[in-house]
């Protein structure tokens, strides 16, 4: 291992239930960085595999373990392992062998010439289920929407950052795919570039329904943070405007219709359950967003994290 530069580059990888992946991987990132000018090291985050994941990671040298007690998901795995690490550039990738530790050497080479602080990949020739494709097309294109970060592919793990991208961000939810999206509204430099994605060939993936369903909340919540985070009033001042506006309107044409028309307003349920029913809709919105103001400056201010490790183990 060549250590001319004096740079440090951590890998951060999470996995649960990969038992038959860590050990090829170890090695892909091993032989990689042989020829490279950076020292290393390699975090592995054991998100509470059932498997024998934990047993295989403890067969290899010269990476740190980190064990949780439970299955508390992807961004908490992704939060422990950069906040152990201790490198100049993070790289994250994913532990089930799809992403490819030959594309470090580009990442690195475009962060560097370009002066970039984030470098995301772009898994442009997936090879995923047509299902996995289908469902992150259309969590794209809600993102874009949303958010528009300029990333194709903010859901590919693979990615190189710096560590200063890092100080002042706790990862909470499904946040891990907003990587750069938070970043950029923090005013780092962000980038993509192609990136290798080969097909599963051990385990079984770990994507269901349920995760896109909460990406597309935690979407949302980056939305708010992106807009209206330091102007709150500006959203919640602007909805109640216009809901005062149309139950002007619409008290108005009541009182038209029942003086002037001579129409029952008593049959008229239906006009009041969908006024209601989006005043309702419209609070929970407003509850759960400024829940998530609230957790965030929780877990900000306190040492207290959505995880807990039972243990840590640096093989030498």
């Amino acid at each position: 291992m060549k250590q001319e530069s004096g740079l440090k580059i951590s890998f951060v990888i999470p996995v649960f239930n990969e038992q038959d992946s860590v050990s090829e991987l170890h090695i892909e990132i091993v032989n990689v960085m042989k020829n490279l000018d950076f020292q290393y090291e390699v975090i592995f985050i054991d998100d509470g595999s059932t498997d024998n994941t934990f047993e295989n990671l403890k067969k290899l040298a010269n990476i740190k373990i980190i064990k949780f007690r439970k299955n508390f998901g992807q961004t908490a795995s992704m939060d422990a392992g950069i906040k152990a690490s201790s490198g100049e550039y993070v790289v994250t990738m994913d532990g089930d062998g799809q992403n490819d530790p030959a594309d470090i050497p580009k990442l690195i080479e475009k962060m560097e010439s370009e002066n970039l602080d984030v470098v995301a990949g772009w898994r442009k020739n997936r090879k995923d289920p047509l299902t996995k494709k289908l469902s992150s097309r259309a969590a794209a294109l809600v993102r874009k929407s949303l958010i528009n970060d300029g990333i194709h592919d903010s859901g590919c793990t693979l990615k190189i950052h710096k560590r200063e991208c890092f100080k002042h961000i706790d990862l909470t939810g499904e946040m891990h795919r907003f990587i750069p999206a938070v970043l950029k509204i923090k005013g780092f430099r962000v980038g993509e570039l192609e990136v290798n994605h080969r097909p599963r060939t051990k385990g079984s993936t770990k994507y269901t329904w349920t995760r896109g369903v909460k990406g597309i909340l935690d979407m949302i919540s980056v939305w708010f943070w992106k807009k209206y985070a330091n102007r709150p009033l500006h959203l919640f001042g602007g909805v109640g405007v216009i809901i005062i506006a149309i139950s002007i309107v619409s008290g108005l044409v009541a009182i038209y219709q029942k003086i002037f028309i001579g129409i029952d307003l008593s049959d008229t349920i239906l006009t009041d359950l969908s006024m209601f029913g989006f005043l309702i809709s419209i609070q929970f919105l407003v509850f759960g967003l400024l829940a998530d103001i609230m957790s965030k400056s929780y877990f900000a201010s306190t040492n207290d994290k959505t995880y807990d490790i039972s243990e840590i183990i640096e093989n030498k």
